[in-house]
């Protein structure tokens, strides 16, 4: 049986938040929204988020910095992406307690696009073997480190040698747009920037990957959308999210899905993306969960906001060291869909 044996994590030095908040209600002046914006950010859950840029380059006042003046093309953003996503990618794989030598690796990135692929960058840059088999999962937005690790677990249990090199790694702050609206701001104040990765083997004690859930809400193609412009990629994140995911969890027949028959409350972990405070709140209205539930998922949103794929990474490097028997991963993303998977502790196989 596949299981993670470690995760490590890292996060840019710069940490943008305070920057965000007094350039959003700038742009709010002093209407309603901007009163709205101070108070729903002070309840966002969100201390610090965390980008690549420099500390001028991110400084989004305007005429100043990267975002300063016009915004920057697409192009631009991607020049960014091509050097400082491997970079940051290596920072969390130096962190692992022993790399070992991977024979595969998977890497989940889907806030930037280079070729030849980071996946190749950073085999090259470890001094991987030319013969490491690489997957590349781009563009599926929160859940792709789900789709990640089921990877690692399919390419283990058909080689069960295989030592895998899971990584995902996002920066999210590149696709900052110039926004005078209430709710595009809010949405803004919700990602940074963060890389994980982890091992996962057939061999090693560590969290046991199980079965895989999937299931997606229908009529719900317009609820999350990430679409390519000319000045970056753009997100649209309605409001209805957190209330159609409560209600899909409230049915029992989702709950049997996936927990595997059991009762949410006698789960012992639960690893829940947190793409905002709104959404924790869902899924532990929705399960009936304790309230002490999802707090390594609050810890990671308190630290470093919403990190697109590698937001749930962080929350498993925090259950991994309390060993529990028992565990769901869940994370959303466009569609409206919901990806994971069960998980519990393994003794050395």
């Amino acid at each position: 049986m596949a299981a993670i044996s470690a995760i490590a994590t890292a996060v840019p030095d710069l940490d943008f938040e305070p920057d965000y908040r007094r350039w959003a209600l700038s742009r709010l002046g002093e209407s309603r929204e901007a009163k709205l914006f101070e108070r729903m950010a002070n309840r966002s859950g969100i201390e610090h988020r965390w980008s690549i840029l420099d500390a001028e380059d991110a400084r989004l006042d305007e005429g100043v910095g990267f975002y300063g003046g016009e915004a920057p093309s697409t192009a631009a953003r991607m020049a960014i992406y091509a050097e400082a996503a491997p970079e940051l990618a290596l920072r969390a794989i130096a962190g692992l307690p022993e790399l070992g030598k991977p024979t595969h690796l998977v890497v989940a990135s889907c806030t930037g696009f280079v070729a030849p692929g980071i996946d190749q960058v950073i085999a090259r840059r470890l001094g991987l073997g030319d013969d490491v088999e690489r997957v590349l999962v781009g563009f599926m937005g929160c859940y792709a480190a789900v789709t990640a690790l089921r990877t690692a677990r399919h390419i283990v249990r058909s080689e069960p040698d295989a030592r895998v090199l899971v990584v995902t790694v996002e920066l999210s702050s590149l696709h900052h747009q110039e926004e005078m609206d209430l709710e595009p701001l809010l949405m803004g104040a919700q990602f940074g920037d963060g890389a994980a990765a982890a091992i996962v083997t057939g061999n090693e004690p560590g969290l046991a990957l199980g079965e895989g859930i999937s299931a997606a809400l229908p009529d719900s193609e317009d609820l999350i959308t990430w679409r390519i412009g000319d000045t970056g990629f753009h997100m649209r994140l309605s409001g209805e999210v957190p209330g159609r995911i409560a209600a899909a969890l409230a049915d029992p027949a989702v709950q049997r899905r996936i927990t595997g028959g059991w009762p949410p409350e006698d789960i012992a972990a639960w690893a829940v993306h947190a793409g905002g405070r709104s959404i924790l709140d869902a899924v532990e209205k929705g399960l009936r969960l304790a309230p002490t539930a999802l707090d390594e998922s609050r810890e990671v949103l308190r630290m470093c906001g919403n990190m697109s794929s590698s937001t749930l990474m962080f929350a498993l490097k925090a259950i991994l060291r309390g060993r529990p028997e028992s565990g769901v991963a869940l994370a959303f993303g466009p569609g409206l869909a919901m990806e994971g998977f069960r998980f519990g502790w393994r003794d050395a196989g």
